[in-house]
C-alpha cells in the first residue's frame, strides 16, 4: 500500500556509469510491472532504461524468475512494512488506520503497481508475494481494530472490510478513475469510510 523509490539512475553527476546494484534491477522491474504488468519484466528493455548492459544484469541474477522474485520482495518492503512503519508514528489506533487509508488511497490513485499484480494473480511467483503480502496487511489491520477494543472476530471482519473497501478503491481508481473523489474531497471520502468501519 505503498510506492517505491523510482529506478536508480545510470548515471551519475559529471556523466560518469554508475555500478547498478540488485535493488537498481529490482526497483526498475517493479516500475515496469506497474506500467505492463508482469509480461513487461523482460531484461532488455530494463537495462536500456537503467543504461546498463545485460551483463549487468547477469552479474546480479541468475534469470528472469530471480529478478520477478526480488521484484515482488522490493514490493513487499516498500509497499506494506515501509507503509507500517510510517503510520506506527502514530500512539493512537483510530489514528494509525486513518493515516493507513487515506496513505494507501492516495497512492493508489497514482501508482498501478497492486492493480498490476493483482492481475497477474495466477502467476506462481505472484501469487506466493500476494498471499504473503496480503497476510500481513489484513493482521495489521486487524489489529488495529482490536487495539481500539473490538473482539478478535469482528477486528478480523472490520479488517477484511477495511482491506477489500481499500482493493476496490484500487481497482476503480484504474478502471474508471473519474468515479471516484479527488484532493480534498478524497480525504472527506476516507473519514467516511473510516466512520463506517469503527461504528459500534
Amino acid at each position: 500500500m505503498g510506492m517505491a523509490p523510482s529506478p536508480a539512475k545510470a548515471l551519475r553527476d559529471g556523466g560518469a556509469r554508475q555500478r547498478l546494484t540488485a535493488q537498481d534491477w529490482a526497483d526498475a522491474a517493479l516500475a515496469a510491472m506497474g506500467e505492463g504488468g508482469l509480461a513487461a519484466v523482460a531484461v532488455e528493455p530494463l537495462a536500456a532504461r537503467l543504461g546498463a548492459t545485460k551483463g549487468s544484469f547477469y552479474w546480479h541474477f541468475a534469470n528472469r524468475n530471480a529478478l520477478v522474485e526480488a521484484a515482488l520482495a522490493r514490493w513487499e518492503e516498500v509497499g506494506t512494512e515501509a507503509v507500517i512503519t510510517e503510520v506506527e508514528v502514530a500512539s493512537d489506533p483510530g489514528e494509525r488506520l486513518r493515516r493507513l487509508l487515506l496513505r494507501a488511497t492516495n497512492w493508489s490513485a497514482a501508482d498501478p503497481r497492486d492493480a498490476s499484480l493483482l492481475a497477474s494473480a495466477a502467476h506462481p511467483q505472484v501469487a506466493a508475494a500476494l498471499a504473503r503480502v496480503t497476510a500481513r496487511r489484513l493482521g495489521y489491520i486487524a489489529a488495529l481494530f482490536t487495539a481500539m477494543g473490538f473482539p478478535e472476530e469482528e477486528a478480523r471482519s472490520r479488517g477484511l472490510l477495511a482491506y477489500t473497501a481499500y482493493l476496490g478503491h484500487t481497482q476503480l481508481g484504474h478502471a474508471v478513475p473519474q468515479t471516484l473523489p479527488d484532493g480534498a474531497a478524497r480525504e472527506r471520502y476516507v473519514e467516511t469510510v473510516i466512520e463506517t468501519l469503527v461504528r459500534p
